[in-house]
């Protein structure tokens, strides 16, 4: 059975990790002219504003009793990307702040777990482990080069105008796309392997290792 102790090691790293990432791309995109998120109160670091009942609720609670894994996504902030001040360039840089604050956040639970060594608190440990994986699977699987990931969006402000149109037509179809390469293990070839090695660099950096 699932104890107070043990949902809360995971639940906060989590809505921390997908909250933060959709404030990001909303913050971003609100400096460089689209004021879209900011508007409808979206660049807020407020849990509710961003959950989804799918994505941020249902999904990670049945991974989670199937399987002891742990992934979600938030409600996706609203980004106008037209009314940026110049859009091709600057969605770039909206769709690498998601990530970027992952793997800023990371850094940051990982500092948690060294103060919690300090503390002996076997909770902010267990909970600082959960934060730092958490945040570098948010950030490498949406860096995947499929629109409308993150990858995708930047990928796509690097390709010429044509090549990014037709690049930017798999968009109805990447989620789909998506389930299936990660039925077909891309988690376990690609995502987590790449995982493990920024993970074990943190740590040895740390002195964890």
């Amino acid at each position: 059975m699932l104890d107070i102790q043990t949902l809360l090691i995971y639940a906060i790293p989590v809505l921390f990790a997908i909250t933060v990432h959709e404030t990001a791309h909303g913050w971003v995109a609100s400096l460089l002219g689209d004021h879209s998120a900011r508007m409808m109160g979206r660049i807020t670091l407020n849990p509710i504003k961003h959950i989804d009942p799918v994505g941020t609720i249902l999904v990670p609670a049945f991974l989670y009793f199937t399987s002891g894994f742990i992934f979600g996504w938030a409600k996706p902030v609203p980004v106008n990307f037209n009314a940026l001040r110049s859009p091709k360039q600057d969605m770039l840089w909206v769709a690498i702040a998601g990530p970027v604050s992952n793997f800023l956040m990371a850094g940051l639970w990982l500092l948690t777990i060294l103060v919690a060594f300090n503390i002996n608190s076997q909770f902010l440990i267990d909970m600082g482990q959960v934060g730092v994986q958490i945040n570098l699977v948010l950030a490498v699987l949406n860096l995947l080069p499929l629109p409308p990931l993150d990858g995708g969006r930047v990928v796509s402000s690097l390709l010429p105008g044509r090549l990014a149109y037709q690049y930017d037509q798999l968009e109805p179809y990447g989620l789909y796309i998506l389930l299936g390469l990660l039925f077909l293990g891309v988690f376990q070839s690609i995502v987590f392997p790449i995982v493990k090695l920024i993970q074990t660099f943190m740590f040895s950096l740390a002195g964890l290792i």
